[in-house]
């Protein structure tokens, strides 16, 4: 099963990439776009990579926060494989759906409870998305002159990525916070699966999920009174979202143009991605270089082919060949360690229990996921 998955992860990934390369360079002067690019300022390059590492290591270092602040120790080079194992999934995935239990996966091979990664990727989402949502938010209310008219060939996707994002928002906040509905809705599914004879030994596995859900609403009430802990991690991904934001402008200076600011242009870089972040498209592929062609227009003119080239390729698959490395690492690292249904079958990894306002190790194992 898993390996069909990443068949079908793979070709999906390539029919998108082969369809994106047409709709970019069908009837385009290439050479062109080659001039602009030999003739662009690469110094502006080095910059714009540093930036997508720190965007990953900013990653890292959401996770590594959040994690120590609920009392689990878990190494500073592990939260870097973790973050780029997350982004080389979520790159490859429709909807990035595959970063979070890819994560999730790697640390409770590492002996992190269930429970408490995903209440920390969930955390991560939810304000990756927020920051997202709060400027397009203030795009759509205030209508900057020099924004808002750019967007209005795309408005419609625009809109769209806000819903879906607000939606989502909206729905994450209900797992976290209204937790005894969920675990309802959980272990209802477990049962009914159990009857169905699609899942064996469903009394394991609710007993099994109903730990992990309680541990979930322990995660959930610390954040809920620590609110100095998520702000941090809120200010962190503001930090994250905006070094990614500034490869557009660093490759708008390395063209050589000048005349649309750093804000415009952040703000604009950050409406593509809130519009394509939520559609079921890897990286968001395709739907980005189509609203980064009819956005940009204006502003890069003559040079916008090799603009948007530059821009994807440093931000996107700079990104994606890093990602493929640390996951390579991650495997041989993390991955070659003792197998998951082996460690849910003799209960180890590591389990805690919630006090107040800090988590010390309970006398119960947890036992992990079975995937």
């Amino acid at each position: 099963m898993k390996d069909k998955r990443w068949l079908f992860n793979g070709l999906f990934m390539a029919v998108v990439f082969v369809i994106t390369l047409i709709y970019v360079f069908k009837g385009e002067d290439l050479g062109e776009m080659m001039t602009y690019i030999r003739n662009a300022n690469a110094t502006y390059w080095i910059p714009a990579v540093i930036f997508v590492v720190l965007y990953v290591f900013c990653d890292a270092a959401l996770i590594y926060y959040l994690t120590s602040s609920l009392g689990v120790k878990i190494k500073a080079t592990h939260s870097v494989i973790y973050a780029f194992v997350g982004y080389f999934f979520s790159c490859i995935t429709p909807s990035a759906s595959g970063g979070q239990p890819a994560q999730a996966y790697y640390m409770f091979k590492d002996g992190i409870p269930v429970a408490l990664s995903t209440m920390v990727l969930l955390i991560i989402a939810t304000e990756y998305k927020l920051v997202l949502v709060i400027i397009a938010l203030f795009v759509m209310i205030v209508r900057p002159a020099s924004i808002y008219p750019l967007l209005l060939p795309e408005i419609f996707w625009c809109r769209l990525g806000l819903v879906l994002n607000v939606a989502l928002i909206a729905f994450v906040l209900m797992l976290m916070f209204k937790n005894s509905i969920t675990k309802r809705w959980v272990l209802a599914v477990v049962r009914f699966l159990g009857r169905k004879n699609i899942v064996k030994n469903a009394d394991f596995y609710v007993a099994h999920y109903s730990d992990i859900m309680d541990q979930y609403a322990d995660a959930a009430d610390y954040f809920r009174t620590h609110m100095k802990v998520a702000g941090i991690a809120f200010i962190i991904t503001i930090v994250q979202r905006f070094l990614l934001f500034s490869v557009t402008y660093l490759v708008y200076k390395s063209l050589g143009l000048s005349g649309a600011s750093f804000v415009r242009i952040v703000t604009l870089q950050a409406m593509i991605s809130a519009a394509a972040d939520m559609l079921p498209l890897p990286g968001g592929m395709g739907i980005s270089e189509k609203l980064f062609r009819s956005i940009f227009t204006p502003i890069f003119g003559k040079a916008l082919l090799p603009g948007m080239v530059l821009s994807r390729s440093l931000s996107y698959y700079t990104e994606l060949l890093l990602s493929a490395v640390m996951t390579l690492v991650a495997h041989y690292a993390i991955g070659r360690k003792k197998n998951l249904g082996d460690m849910i079958r003799n209960g180890e990894g590591r389990a805690y229990r919630l006090g107040k306002g800090d988590i010390s190790p309970s006398n119960r194992p947890t036992e992990g996921r079975k995937e």
